[in-house]
């Protein structure tokens, strides 16, 4: 008897820790957040490296991304879902910020 409640007092720790650890509003799995939706993209304009916006030689562009030493390393765009996508110069997804966590 005592074996079964520790069981699933543990079960129940388990699966709130592994509940919270997986937020589907942040999970990559989640269509909204995914690679291979179309709004996240490189190959849709709005994200593309040729889309003079997002270009490393366009110095007027203000969606650059930029490491501590003050290099470009790529770019970022906000899809209309509200997920904001990381690329890197070459147009490849590094990362995103979920809706609203920016």
């Amino acid at each position: 008897m005592q074996y079964r409640l520790v069981f699933w007092m543990g079960l129940m720790v388990t699966s709130s820790c592994f509940a919270q650890a997986t937020n589907w509003q942040n999970s990559p799995y989640n269509w909204v957040n995914s690679p291979s939706n179309w709004e996240n993209s490189s190959y849709n304009w709005q994200n593309s490296p040729n889309n003079w916006n997002n270009s490393a030689y366009n110095w007027n562009a203000t969606n650059g991304v930029y490491d501590n030493s003050g290099n470009r390393i790529g770019y970022e765009i906000q899809s209309p879902q509200g997920v904001t996508n990381v690329f890197d110069n070459n147009g490849n997804r590094i990362g995103y910020a979920p809706r609203g966590t920016k």
